[in-house]
C-alpha cells in the first residue's frame, strides 16, 4: 500500500523553503531582532486601552466545530480526482473517509488572523484524527465529542460550571425560560440568572419592581407594569398600589408625591432655591441681585447681594455713578449690573491707567508725499508754463506758439504724473 504523509493544515497552507536554508535563516533573524534598533525603528508604545476580553474557550471550540462541518458539507461531493480513481478509491478507502479529505478541510477551518483557533487546533488536531478514523460511528457529534468530553470545555444545555451543575431553575428550562444563565454550556460562569425586564427572583420565578403577576401556571409566567410610580401593585390600576417608589408615599392604596420642598428633604446650596417634580425634585441657582433666596427672579431673595438694594419687595442694582466716583482727571463712572467702572471721556484713551488724549492725525494733502525731486520737476514745470504763456502773449495768440504751449503742458505733465501715478492714484482713492 503507498505510504501518505500526514502533514498538519497549517503545515500544507504555507510554502516551505530548502531545509538546507532553514537553519541559517533562523540564526539570522534571530541576530537581526536582537540588535536595538535605530529611534525611528522602534515601536511606539499603544494607546493605553482596556484589553479585549478573549472568547471563552468552549465558544472557540463550537466555533471550530461549525467550521469543520461546514467544511464537511464543502466536500460531500468531492473525490480524489487523480488518474486513477477506481484504483485510489480500492486501494486508499474512499475520499468520503480519506485522510485527505480530512486535511483540506481543517486547512480552513480556522481563519488566518483567529488565533484562539489556531491555538485550539494544535492542540486537539490529534483528538479530530482520532474521531475522523475511528469514532465517528459511534459518536457522530463532533461537538459533544470534542469539546465536551474530551476537552471538557463545553457543558450541555442548560448546565454550567466544572462539574455542569443545572442552572437555576433546571436545565430543561433555564432561569425559568425569563432569563439567560451566566456560563450556561460552558464549563465557567456564576449561574447567576440575568432576567428579561419585568421578572425577577433567583430563578427570575417572580415579577420584578414595578411589574404584578398577570397570569401564573405550573410553567407559564406573565408580568405587567404597574402604574407609573407603583413598586409593588394588584393590577394595573392607580388604585391597585401595595409599595410606591422613591419619591412617593402610599395614600389610600395610591402614590402621592411627597413635596421634598416643602419638608425640608431636599439638600440644596446657599445661593440655590428647591423646585418640586415628580417623585423628586431640582436645584436651581438664585438670581444675581439674591443672597440666598426662596425662588426664582429678583424679588425672592432672602438678602441683597452687594450692589443691590431693597425697593419694595426687590433687590435691584444701584447706581452707583450718582456719586463721584472716579475721581480721576477726564475720567467717567459707567454703571454695570451690580456695579460700576471707571472709562475715559470721549476723545481720551487709557494709557498706564491714566487717560490721555487721543493724537489724531492731520489728513494729508495730496503734495503731502512729494520727494525733493519731484519738487524740483514740478517748479521748472512751472517755470516752463510761465515761459511758454508769455511767448504765446508776445505773439498775439499765433496759433503757432499756442500749439507749442499746449504741447510743452501736457509734456511736463505727463512727465510729472509718470513719477507720481501710484501716488496720485492711491490718493484719488482714499480722497487725499
Amino acid at each position: 500500500m503507498p505510504s501518505i504523509y500526514r502533514s498538519p493544515a497549517w503545515e500544507k497552507m504555507a510554502p516551505r523553503p530548502g531545509r538546507d536554508l532553514v537553519p541559517p535563516l533562523l540564526w539570522s533573524l534571530s541576530v537581526f531582532l536582537s540588535l536595538p534598533g535605530p529611534v525611528w525603528l522602534q515601536p511606539s508604545p499603544p494607546p493605553q486601552a482596556s484589553p479585549p476580553t478573549e472568547p471563552h474557550p468552549c465558544h472557540t471550540c463550537r466555533g471550530l466545530v461549525d467550521s469543520f462541518n461546514k467544511g464537511l458539507e464543502r466536500t460531500i461531493r468531492d473525490n480524489f480526482g487523480g488518474g486513477n480513481t477506481a484504483w485510489e478509491e480500492e486501494k486508499l478507502s474512499k475520499y468520503k473517509d480519506s485522510e485527505t479529505r480530512l486535511v483540506e478541510v481543517l486547512e480552513s477551518v480556522c481563519s488566518k488572523s483567529d488565533f484562539e483557533c489556531h491555538r485550539l487546533l494544535e492542540l486537539s488536531e490529534e483528538l479530530v484524527e482520532s474521531w475522523w478514523f475511528h469514532k465517528q460511528q459511534e459518536a457522530p457529534d463532533l461537538f459533544q465529542w470534542l469539546c465536551s468530553d474530551s476537552l471538557k470545555l463545553c457543558c450541555p444545555s442548560g448546565t454550567f460550571g466544572p462539574s455542569c451543575v443545572p442552572c437555576p431553575g433546571g436545565a430543561e428550562r433555564p432561569c425559568g425560560g425569563y432569563g439567560k444563565c451566566e456560563g450556561e454550556g460552558t464549563r465557567g460562569g456564576s449561574g447567576h440568572c440575568d432576567c428579561q425586564a419585568g421578572y425577577g427572583g433567583e430563578a427570575c420565578g417572580q415579577c420584578g419592581l414595578g411589574y404584578f403577576e398577570a397570569e401564573r401556571n405550573a410553567s407559564h409566567l406573565v408580568c405587567s407594569a404597574c402604574f407609573g410610580p407603583c413598586a409593588r401593585c394588584s393590577g394595573p390600576e392607580e388604585s391597585n398600589c401595595l409599595q410606591c417608589k422613591k419619591g412617593w408615599a402610599l395614600h389610600h392604596l395610591k402614590c402621592v408625591d411627597i413635596d421634598e420642598c416643602g419638608t425640608e428633604r431636599a439638600s440644596c446650596g446657599a445661593d440655590q432655591f428647591c423646585v418640586n417634580t415628580e417623585g423628586s425634585y431640582e436645584c436651581r441657582d438664585c438670581a444675581k441681585a439674591c443672597l440666598g433666596c426662596m425662588g426664582a427672579g429678583p424679588g425672592r431673595c432672602k438678602k441683597c447681594s452687594p450692589g443691590y438694594q431693597q425697593v419694595g419687595s426687590k433687590c435691584l442694582d444701584v447706581d452707583e455713578c450718582e456719586t463721584e466716583v472716579c475721581p480721576g482727571e477726564n475720567e467717567q463712572c459707567e454703571n454695570i449690573e451690580g456695579s460700576y467702572r471707571c472709562v475715559c471721556t470721549q476723545g481720551y484713551k487709557q494709557i498706564e491707567g491714566v487717560c490721555v488724549k487721543e493724537q489724531i492725525p492731520e489728513s494729508a494733502g495730496f503734495f503731502s508725499e512729494m520727494t525733493e525731486d519731484e519738487l524740483v520737476v514740478l517748479q521748472q514745470m512751472f517755470f516752463g508754463v510761465i515761459i511758454c504763456a508769455l511767448a504765446t502773449l508776445a505773439a498775439k495768440g499765433d496759433l503757432v506758439f499756442t500749439a507749442i504751449f499746449i504741447g510743452a503742458v501736457a509734456a511736463m505733465t505727463g512727465y510729472w504724473l509718470s513719477e507720481r501715478s501710484d501716488r496720485v492714484l492711491e490718493g484719488f482713492i482714499k480722497g487725499r
